[in-house]
């Protein structure tokens, strides 16, 4: 709570968590809560929690952009973990080996032939890994490239689950995509 004396048009401090109901003597403009009337704001009702971040474990769903490739492996940086993101700078590494790409025709897989530098990536958690990451996979359909940027910088479409087409120039790239939710 705030001792503050606010006058109309001043922006109020609102607690951490999701924004609360407006009450009487505030208004939202341009992206904030503002006074108007003058006074010393309160807070009532119940105050919203959100969800601490935890560290992946085994089994979380991840979201991440890839950061790194290599021939044998795709380094993600993992930004949410079961749907909460973590705080900015406290990103976590994973690696999707080529081995964790896809279930099937696992020796036919090309790691630059499923990602792209920056493209976000939903993956699933299989092990710690070594001292500075955790072991990714993307073996199952709902798991893989969520997002790409095409080169001509358009946000590319899943056209199968291994292609994504480019909408302002037609070009077809290949990636590991995720079947979308829903369908």
């Amino acid at each position: 709570m705030s001792s503050d004396l606010v006058l109309p048009g001043q922006p109020i401090p609102i607690p951490r968590g999701p924004i609360p109901q407006l009450g009487t003597g505030v208004y939202a403009r341009e992206g904030a809560v503002r006074a108007s009337l003058t006074g010393t704001p309160r807070y009532e009702g119940p105050v919203g929690t959100r969800p601490l971040p935890r560290p992946p474990a085994p089994n979380s769903v991840v979201l991440g952009s890839i950061t790194r490739l290599s021939p044998l492996q795709a380094v993600l940086s993992i930004t949410v973990v079961d749907g909460v993101p973590l705080p900015a700078g406290e990103e976590f590494t994973g690696v999707i080996r080529v081995q964790d790409v896809r279930a099937t025709e696992k020796d036919k897989v090309k790691i630059a032939d499923c990602f792209r530098g920056g493209d976000v990536v939903k993956g699933l958690v299989i092990s710690l890994g070594d001292a500075r990451s955790y072991y990714v996979t993307t073996a199952r359909n709902d798991l893989g490239v969520i997002f790409a940027t095409s080169e001509a910088g358009a946000t590319m479409e899943p056209v199968s689950w291994q292609e994504m087409r480019c909408p302002k120039t037609g070009k077809i790239e290949k990636r590991k995509c995720a079947k979308p939710e829903g369908l």
